[in-house]
């Protein structure tokens, strides 16, 4: 009821649940660098039903893993999500698209990512592969490059919503693709629920 006065409604709508699904980053022994991956359920009419949703794509996620990986690809991240040995982070997208696929959503579940970016944010640089213990600089993306490859996730996904996708820091990275896209970008590392932080994501529209 608090949130729904601030956001300025009377009715107290629950909001569409996020469920982590593929673990990364440092969630996850796995090589996969952005850290969560996540479904929305958006064309559920009820709380309840986008639960039964979420938790189908679940089990055919892990049906689609053990087809393709082996049994022993099943196993789960920090956050409860799967955490098979994958690289490519396209891949996990991939993946997600063709459990939905099987669960019978395609055109009813979204997409979202909590990338954590400032985990793998090296000398101006991002390293898709930090989990490497012999990290090759020469393979490091610039912030425009990885921007691209956040559009081409959006292009080619239901993606609705990514989460800390450059470091915190990165301000001019983050106004550009806030300023370059229609989705919703969420500042989580960016912001810290600090008002000087906040206040300048705001001056900067980050």
């Amino acid at each position: 009821r608090y949130l729904a006065e601030l956001a300025g409604r009377t009715e107290v709508i629950l909001p569409v649940p996020a469920f982590n699904v593929i673990n990364g980053g440092s969630h996850a022994g796995n090589k996969l660098a952005m850290q969560e991956f996540m479904i929305l359920p958006t064309g559920a009419t009820t709380f309840s039903e986008a639960l039964k949703m979420g938790s189908e794509v679940f089990h055919h996620l892990k049906n689609v893993i053990k087809g393709r990986f082996g049994l022993d690809a099943t196993s789960v991240g920090d956050e409860g999500g799967f955490a098979p040995n994958i690289l490519n982070n396209k891949d996990a997208l991939t993946l997600i698209n063709e459990a939905i696929a099987k669960a019978g959503y395609t055109g009813k579940i979204d997409i979202g990512m909590d990338v954590a970016a400032s985990e793998f944010y090296r000398d101006g640089k991002y390293d898709l592969d930090f989990k490497n213990p012999t990290p090759d600089p020469s393979t490091f993306i610039t912030p425009d490059q990885l921007g691209e490859l956040y559009q081409e996730f959006i292009k080619e996904n239901p993606m609705v919503s990514i989460e800390d996708p450059f470091d915190q820091d990165d301000w001019d990275a983050w106004t550009k693709l806030t300023a370059n896209t229609t989705i919703q970008i969420v500042g989580d590392d960016l912001t810290v629920t600090n008002p000087k932080r906040i206040a300048t994501a705001v001056e900067k529209k980050a």
